[in-house]
């Protein structure tokens, strides 16, 4: 059996695509309440470990993939172009830092 872990996990897209490709999607950060709200009950298993920026990669639960979509406002041609320097796209760097504690 597969395992999934999401990062940026929104409405619970990528654990839908696991789902249906049998894929079992353990835990999700996420810190909008409203998109936790939905994913709890499209996914009453999974486990919803908060904030990216509080979390500890070496303390998950171990997953075989991960998947994150960081915001990319800061990114859009349509912002300021901070790029990964700006505050929203640069949690981009979190994403990398928690696969690198796992």
């Amino acid at each position: 059996m597969l395992t999934m872990g999401s990062l940026f996990d929104g409405i619970g897209g990528f654990p839908l695509a696991a789902i249906r490709n049998g894929i079992t999607p353990l835990w999700a950060s996420e810190i909008e309440a409203f998109p936790i709200e939905v994913t709890k009950i499209r996914f009453p298993e999974m486990h919803h470990v908060g904030d990216i920026t509080k979390l500890n990669g070496a303390k998950l639960p171990p997953v075989d993939i991960i998947c994150g979509g960081s915001p990319c406002q800061d990114l859009s041609v349509a912002g300021q172009r901070a790029g990964l320097a700006g505050e929203r796209s640069g949690l981009f760097m979190e994403q990398t830092r928690i696969t690198k504690e796992m």
